[in-house]
């Protein structure tokens, strides 16, 4: 078999631990082989050089919105309502595929740069969100984003169709580092009728089911309104919950929803920094946790955040986690990485976010060099608090290396984002021009 040898290096060890390890790849199957002192491993065939780092999982995105990269910085300082309808949606009108492509790649370019080997991703033209996964070398679970607010009942249904096509058609694209998913957007989004259809048709054809729930109060307000309850139990009573299903955000949810929730084995996407921008609020990460509830962490879309670095946030998680509890013990630092790697890695269904025999050969190397990172008392406290995705030396995705010594081998950074700043501005100009 190839093998790649990451070696010279510390190992963040599943149970939280560190210490002085190389770790062999299999690249033929994409998986570690063996993780172990250096004199019990045998050569590989060629060798990464993590001398004076440390050896994380491949962080895990779990929710968010690739290609909104474009409008990253086009519209800030405003509540979630008001910047979709007043901002986002009008723009997005104009959307075309070359534009998803751009954005995704630029998307793509900064999460290998930060660590980053997976991501969930809810958007549309999906098709292309595929064709950058599949060139960038990372893994997604994609869904196209089902809305039928506003449409009429045959635009409804075709909303959901396109959403099914997707899933059915690329579920095991780019040598199955595709994955796909049912994303019906929100309860908000999209009626009750279609809301069945798109959860019968994900247990058809057994993938995930993916939705934004409870995220603002204005939402809860409005899905008791329409549904006649609150997102977690309108949910609940729709038979979306599941461990097949998780919902992004979970901020606005009561002790019964978080029992709704541990009951029913539905996972949760929290997106601590968009939350926080969008003053939506802050969800309870420590009361989920406690009650079993498996949480991963996103970074939402790249407009509402604005980027795309998850070292961010696990220190937003762990910070607000906190504030949350009114307990500084709250979210403690193990806890919070572990929300990026292995809570992240659950809910998109991966066997990844851990460095052992057997999992998936998705890692990071982070230099340990910087000042913000001297001394090492603590190196899990220091990726919870003071890493940055600036501090990624090397990344590698299913074996094969997509970044060496920060040069990202598997797209051409300076194309992609001379490709991304000019479909950028021709959006926002079709727009403002109503074309």
């Amino acid at each position: 078999m190839p093998t790649l040898r990451v070696a010279g290096g510390q190992v963040l060890f599943p149970d939280g631990t560190v210490g002085r390890a190389d770790v062999l790849l299999d690249r033929s199957t994409g998986t570690i082989a063996a993780v172990g002192p250096p004199a019990d491993l045998p050569d590989g065939d060629a060798t990464l050089d993590a001398a004076g780092g440390l050896v994380i999982p491949g962080l895990v995105n779990a929710h968010g919105h690739a290609a909104m990269s474009l409008l990253r910085g086009v519209a800030d300082d405003k509540p979630l309502e008001a910047w979709l309808a007043e901002d986002i949606w009008p723009l997005e009108a104009h959307l075309q595929p070359e534009d998803v492509r751009a954005g995704t790649e630029l998307a793509a370019l900064e999460m290998i740069r930060s660590g980053t080997t997976a991501f969930a991703d809810m958007y549309f033209h999906m098709d292309e969100v595929a064709a950058a996964v599949e060139v960038a070398g990372l893994r997604g679970l994609l869904g196209y984003g089902i809305i039928t607010a506003n449409k009429d009942a045959d635009a409804a249904d075709a909303e959901v169709e396109t959403g099914l096509e997707f899933a059915k058609r690329f579920d095991g694209a780019a040598d199955g580092r595709v994955r796909t998913a049912v994303m019906p957007h929100g309860l908000y989004t999209v009626d009750a009728e279609h809301l069945a259809a798109a959860r019968d048709g994900a247990r058809e054809l057994g993938v995930p089911l993916h939705f934004h729930a409870a995220e603002t109060a204005d939402e809860v307000a409005d899905v008791r309104e329409q549904h006649g309850a609150r997102p977690i139990e309108a949910a609940d009573e729709l038979d979306l919950l599941g461990p097949d299903t998780f919902v992004a955000h979970g901020v606005h949810v009561s002790d019964a929803d978080v029992a709704r929730l541990a009951e029913t084995g539905t996972g949760v996407a929290h997106c601590p920094a968009s939350n926080m921008k969008l003053a939506s609020g802050i969800a309870p990460v420590q009361s989920l946790l406690d009650a079993g509830v498996t949480v991963g962490l996103g970074t939402d879309g790249p407009a509402s955040n604005n980027d795309l670095d998850l070292f961010g946030e696990v220190r937003d998680a762990a910070m607000v986690g906190k504030l949350a509890a009114a307990d500084a013990s709250a979210v403690p630092a193990g806890a919070a990485v572990g929300l990026a790697t292995t809570g992240s890695a659950a809910l998109l269904g991966l066997d990844a976010g851990r460095i052992e025999t057997g999992s998936a050969a998705d890692l990071a190397v982070v230099d340990l060099d910087a000042p913000h990172l001297t001394p090492a008392h603590d190196l899990v406290s220091h990726l919870a608090y003071a890493c940055r995705g600036s501090d990624v030396r090397h990344t590698v995705c299913a074996g094969r290396v997509l970044m060496r010594d920060r040069e990202v081998l598997t797209l051409d950074e300076p194309a992609v984002l001379e490709q991304a700043a000019a479909r950028a501005t021709s959006l926002v100009e079709r727009s403002r021009q109503g074309r």
